[in-house]
């Protein structure tokens, strides 16, 4: 009951205070952007704000892996996704400027959806299906040329329950197409932070696994594509299942 009570108070004051700290991060983005589009500065905001975002619970966390990770390589990183709070961990804990996919529908969010497409964030239309495969390739390369790695979450939506869901193949063929290597990420413990069907954000604890990178330049969607897709699922699960304690 007292950590409802906390988690309560806590979201219901500090959450509104994070939406006007983002409006305005976002409004300096657009109009610092306006002079330089790609400036580094944009990824030290991303940075901050993600930072932030992590103080609101608090969220605390530990990290392994790292010594897999160039910070001058551009990825694909590849994750499991349980919560709101994997996108800003994922851009605060891994030593490369990182963007993601986001449904077009946040991109309607006055001054906030202008700030996201200028920091580099690639909007995504999930009724499109294979008609926004070029789209989703062109914001990538852009991405890669600015010296991003892309974010993706292969289940497609947040799991609720102890085990994965069945891994998608859209971001296997992303890395495919565009050459970059994949960087498999096992996140364990945001859900008990932002619970299903909870509004709430829960004091917690997250865990991060990174695992060696996968190259793909040598590879081809039509030989190796379900074959990656399987062998990073199965990776991924693997450590999930090693980190998670069933609650």
């Amino acid at each position: 009951m007292r950590n409802t009570l906390v988690a309560g108070v806590r979201t219901f004051i500090l959450v509104p205070l994070l939406f006007l700290l983002t409006v305005v991060y976002s409004l300096f983005i657009i109009s610092y952007g306006m002079v330089r589009p790609a400036s580094p500065l944009h990824g030290r905001i991303v940075k901050r704000w993600s930072r932030t975002f992590l103080r609101v619970p608090p969220v605390t966390f530990e990290v392994e892996g790292l010594e897999h990770v160039d910070p001058e390589t551009r990825y694909v990183v590849v994750a499991n996704h349980l919560s709101t709070f994997d996108i800003p961990l994922m851009l605060w804990v891994l030593p490369v400027e990182g963007r993601f996919l986001s449904k077009k529908e946040l991109f309607r969010i006055p001054v906030v959806g202008r700030a996201m497409r200028r920091v580099g964030i690639i909007s995504i239309d999930r009724q499109a299906g294979r008609s926004s495969r070029s789209v989703i390739n062109e914001g990538v390369q852009l991405a890669a040329e600015r010296g991003y790695s892309l974010i993706v979450f292969p289940e497609g939506t947040r799991s609720r329950a102890d085990d994965l869901l069945p891994f998608k193949k859209g971001a296997f063929r992303i890395a495919i197409d565009t050459k970059l290597p994949i960087l498999p990420v096992i996140i364990e413990g945001t859900d008990r932070i932002s619970r299903p069907g909870s509004k709430l954000f829960f004091r917690g604890h997250a865990q991060v696994r990174v695992l060696e990178p996968i190259e793909t330049a040598e590879l081809t969607n039509r030989d190796d594509l379900t074959a990656l897709m399987r062998s990073v699922e199965a990776s991924i699960a693997q450590g999930y299942n090693e980190l998670h304690t069933p609650s």
